[in-house]
């Protein structure tokens, strides 16, 4: 089965062309991502199996543009890899917000998008992405089947008691305000993945994942189970992100729209585009331009702003999972992901030589390991660490492909 996999991040749209002839036998037959969008320089890279990646330099000012740019690179003439866009049998969706609307994948309906849509507000960053995903599908292929797969599915298994806030309680009961999470998918994935490299029990281990990228979380997982999770309500919950501001007093948020003179949804703008990265540095939302400042004209120290966000996003890291640490009475292995977590070797040490107290030890030769699995803590250390490339993309594949031949019956 000839699977799309579609997955809109804040800044980004990953996408894979898949051949599935079963849960691990398939083919990739091409790859890429849109990445930089709504940036000032967009990039467009598409990857067909077997030959040169080509990037492309090109203005992304929007999801809808990203996904046309995407089509257009897979059915190219000269590069594409399909002879039109009806070769392919099936679409998969990576969702950020489904609620507790939904606990597993899904078959897409007018009734699943109507609660996409409701939770839109609770993912401004993605959900409106996703749904131009979803429709710019069904405007070009309008007898393919579509899947989405939710990322706060795998969070739905969180105690009332990690999910609820100090809010009235009617307030969780007219209009759904809890903690939900995000990346539920990414952190699934590799916590599966990362147990078996470890020579661990899923079912019998207590695991932290970190899913650090444009976007971040944390997740705490006891046997197989996710108990926590560091984002909330929405993705602007947790550590300081790409445009994010991470955990912030409300009554900061609401001296601030006094202050300023604006209305909620000028300040949500603030806090989920305007903030982050990009607010402390006053430069840039991207790590890797950070990373280069920061670390750059060192006879001056870098750029202090730079080094700034680093310092913070590391100390933000280092109590999310000091915290799961205390809260599941230990933690058997940790894991690092995403964009910031499998390139970034420095940033790694820095938060793994925190817990050299729990009888971590740094596999330093290992560490600067990117782009592969690896385990990157020594032989004899008590807890294990590891860096897993998530792959959000399969996992998607696989509920597309089961959903779809399970309607075909």
């Amino acid at each position: 089965m000839i699977i799309l996999v579609i997955n809109c991040g804040s800044s980004s749209i990953k996408y894979q062309l898949l051949d599935m002839k079963s849960d691990d036998v398939y083919d990739i037959i091409a790859k890429g991502i849109a990445e930089k969008i709504g940036l000032p320089a967009g990039i467009l890279q598409y990857a067909p199996a077997g030959k040169d990646k080509i990037v492309t330099d090109v203005p992304i000012p929007d999801h809808k543009v990203g996904m046309q740019l995407i089509l257009k690179a897979l059915t190219d003439p000269k590069t594409g890899v399909l002879k039109s866009l009806e070769d392919i049998e099936a679409v998969g969706h990576r969702i950020v917000q489904g609620g507790d609307f939904f606990s597993g994948s899904v078959l897409v309906n007018d009734d699943v998008i109507d609660k996409i849509a409701f939770c839109a507000d609770f993912a401004p960053l993605h959900n409106p992405a996703h749904l131009l995903g979803i429709r710019a599908m069904q405007e070009v292929l309008p007898s393919v089947p579509q899947v989405v797969t939710f990322d706060t599915a795998f969070h739905q298994t969180m105690p009332a008691y990690a999910y609820m806030y100090g809010l009235p309680y009617e307030y969780y009961e007219k209009y759904r305000v809890r903690r939900y999470g995000a990346h539920g998918t990414s952190h699934q994935f590799v916590a599966g993945v990362g147990a078996k490299l470890a020579g661990l029990d899923i079912n019998n281990a207590k695991i932290i994942t970190c899913h650090l990228g444009a976007g971040s979380s944390i997740c705490a997982i006891q046997n197989g189970k996710c108990v926590d999770t560091s984002m909330g309500f929405t993705p602007l919950e947790g550590m300081i992100m790409g445009t994010r501001v991470g955990n912030i007093d409300a009554n900061a948020v609401l001296y601030l729209e006094k202050k300023l003179g604006v209305d909620p949804d000028e300040m949500t703008t603030i806090l989920n585009r305007k903030s982050g990265f990009l607010g402390i540095s006053t430069k840039t939302s991207d790590a890797r331009e950070l990373d280069d400042l920061a670390n750059g004209d060192l006879a001056n120290g870098g750029d202090p702003k730079a080094k700034l966000v680093f310092k913070k996003f590391t100390y933000d890291i280092i109590k999310n999972i000091g915290s799961y640490v205390a809260a599941m009475n230990g933690v058997d292995l940790i894991i690092f992901t995403g964009g910031i977590g499998e390139h970034n070797s420095r940033l790694r040490r820095r938060v793994l030589e925190n817990f050299s107290y729990l009888g971590l030890k740094v596999d330093y030769e290992a560490n600067v390991a990117f782009g592969e699995d690896a385990i990157i803590s020594t032989e004899d250390s008590k807890v294990k660490a590891a860096l897993i490339c998530t792959n959000e993309e399969l996992v998607i594949a696989r509920d597309t492909m089961h959903l779809v031949l399970e309607n075909q019956e």
